[in-house]
């Protein structure tokens, strides 16, 4: 309902401003601080003063008069406060937020009619993923369910890289050394860790092999790099043996999270349909091209960018970014919108992929780039390469294990009388151990670097996942305390409409107001490509719905039966709101904890 107070109040403001003779291009629309009872305010009245002749707060009462709140449905008052205009809700606006908010789709704004390709992760199938790089899956997710919420058709992509010296090295790796010849044993008994020992097995050969016997292994790579340039069925067999092996394993980490595509594109495509040989031609005719260093280049410093785009080696095979650019032009073709989510140490390439692209005649307003600082652990950095650091996997199974003990521990302390047996337990410990891990770093800004922490990640009384969704268990529990479904809408509760007239108790009215705005919030955040906004919201959620429950009891003797029922429909409606907030994050939403 917040999304249609503020354009009640935007076409308010408008007619008001155009009576009076005053520009209406900048209504200085704000939300209040937490002390003022409005629900949006307006600092117009600063901007109209030296046009008006008059001290800001003579502009706003003008206004005010002009605006009245007679002909308003959400607005019930436009109060002035000094030089500022207050709106306040009117009982129309908190009873349709609990009439839209017990729905179980409530958040989900309407069908944009607009397809995004959100492509995330994208990590090389040279082994398991690591949790340096976690951060990728987990605010792609994110993204991607941040904008589907917001109303657009969402596909998710996995780019693979099957393609470069890398994937070269490894397929010759693996066709060349036998399991003799590796020096440890898997760390798991998944595919990918097993495999990434040939790969690091070859990569070790070749910085410290006999240089006969190196020269050799080069030029079989080197024959591999040809013959997917070429579009060679038997090289790209050869390769996606490997490729489609170590990605099985990865996607079944990237599950865990859980972190699922659509699509998995692999890079090799636009090379065997011929749109990277076209691109290449089309790039060597731009004025920017040179050959340098026995390689093609784009010179992009006119352009503020100080590196070359190599885009063709002199032995004919081209490199990522030159495919990468016949992806995006295939995703131009297919989709309304682009997004990609990066790490912080691809801003450069990223800056030349636009560029290039604006250069060969696209229009990138479509593409949008997230990037991300990486995440550290209190160890330090890690390396797939060199075998060393701390995988996704360790970190997943380090949080289960320690929020199955912050489970067990608070078994005692319990309120809710439903025991929970071992599965009950293992099944949260799943919820609250991931989720935590998932909040914990959706939650941060993406570009500032972080290192993750045990003891806020799993913290019950702070604002972390498990304190969120804490208030999603006692929402489910006080809801079956009432003898209501909690996955009910307000038909399951018996009403046959929402009245939030019993609700007076600023706690009530405070909560039902947060709730309010979770569709702006969507909204906003999926403009910004921001989903750490909603884990803000989140947190100021579970802050106002703790207030309620200490002040407001819903199901004690001395409720008056008007109010118990209002506070359960009340209650249902925060259920719904959290539960959905916490899926746009990916985070499971606990029954009982």
């Amino acid at each position: 309902m917040f999304l249609a107070l503020r354009a009640e109040v935007e076409s308010a403001l408008e007619r008001a401003l155009s009576t009076l003779d005053f520009p209406t291009e900048d209504l200085g629309i704000e939300e209040p601080p937490e002390d003022v009872e409005s629900v949006l305010a307006s600092s117009v009245a600063f901007r109209l003063a030296g046009e008006a002749g008059a001290a800001p707060p003579q502009v706003a009462g003008r206004i005010a008069d002009e605006i009245g709140a007679d002909d308003l449905t959400y607005v019930s008052e436009v109060q002035t406060q000094g030089p500022y205009l207050n709106f306040l809700p009117s009982d129309a606006y908190l009873d349709e937020t609990i009439a839209t908010a017990t729905d179980a789709g409530y958040g989900a704004l309407e069908d944009r009619e607009e397809s995004v390709v959100v492509e995330h992760t994208s990590a090389n199938p040279t082994g398991p993923v690591h949790v340096g790089r976690a951060r990728n899956p987990i605010i792609g997710d994110a993204v991607a369910n941040l904008l589907d919420y917001a109303g657009y058709d969402v596909d998710r992509h996995y780019y693979v890289n099957d393609a470069g010296r890398q994937m070269a090295v490894f397929t010759w790796a693996y066709e060349t050394f036998d399991e003799e010849d590796l020096e440890e044993e898997p760390e798991r008994d998944r595919v990918e860790y097993d495999l990434v020992r040939y790969y690091r097995k070859g990569n070790a050969f070749l910085e410290n092999g006999p240089e006969a016997e190196v020269a050799e292994a080069e030029a079989e790579i080197e024959s591999i790099m040809q013959g997917l340039e070429a579009g060679d069925d038997e090289a790209y067999e050869r390769v996606s043996e490997v490729v489609d092996q170590v990605l099985g394993g990865m996607k079944e980490c990237l599950a865990r999270l859980p972190a699922e595509f659509d699509e998995f594109v692999k890079e090799t495509r636009f090379m065997r349909n011929g749109d990277t040989d076209d691109l290449v031609g089309r790039l060597q005719d731009l004025d920017e091209a040179v050959y340098e260093e026995d390689a093609w280049q784009l010179e992009l410093d006119e352009y503020g960018i100080d590196k070359n785009l190599v885009f063709l080696r002199a032995d004919g095979t081209s490199l990522y970014p030159t495919r990468d650019l016949a992806h995006h032009e295939w995703k131009f073709d297919e989709y309304d919108r682009a997004v990609t989510v990066l790490g912080e140490d691809h801003k450069l390439q990223a800056k030349q992929l636009r560029t290039t692209l604006e250069l060969l005649g696209n229009d990138t307003e479509p593409l949008r780039q997230v990037l991300y600082s990486y995440v550290n652990l209190p160890e330090g950095k890690m390396s797939t390469r060199r075998g060393t650091g701390v995988d996704l996997d360790d970190l997943l199974d380090e949080a289960i294990d320690r929020a199955r003990t912050e489970v067990e521990d608070r078994l005692d302390d319990r309120i809710r009388d439903d025991d929970l047996d071992e599965e009950d337990i293992e099944r949260i410990a799943h919820q609250v151990g991931i989720g935590a891990v998932r909040y914990d770093i959706v939650s941060k800004q993406p570009t500032k670097a972080i290192t993750f922490e045990w003891d806020q990640a799993l913290d019950f009384e702070a604002q972390s996942a498990p304190y969120v969704q804490y208030v999603h268990a006692r929402c489910c529990g006080i809801l079956e305390e009432g003898g209501v479904d909690p996955e009910g809408d307000l038909e399951s509760l018996g009403l046959e409409a929402a009245d939030a007239d019993p609700l007076e108790v600023s706690e009530e009215r405070d909560l039902l107001e947060t709730i309010a705005r979770f569709p702006a919030v969507v909204d906003e955040a999926a403009d910004d490509l921001e989903p750490h906004q909603v884990a803000t919201y989140t947190r100021e959620f579970g802050d106002r719905f703790n207030a309620f429950y200490r002040e407001c009891p819903v199901l004690a003797d001395d409720v008056d039966p008007d109010v118990r029922e209002a506070r359960l429909a009340l209650v249902a409606a925060s259920k719904h709101t959290v539960a959905n907030a916490l899926s746009i994050l990916g985070v499971d939403a606990p029954r009982s904890m």
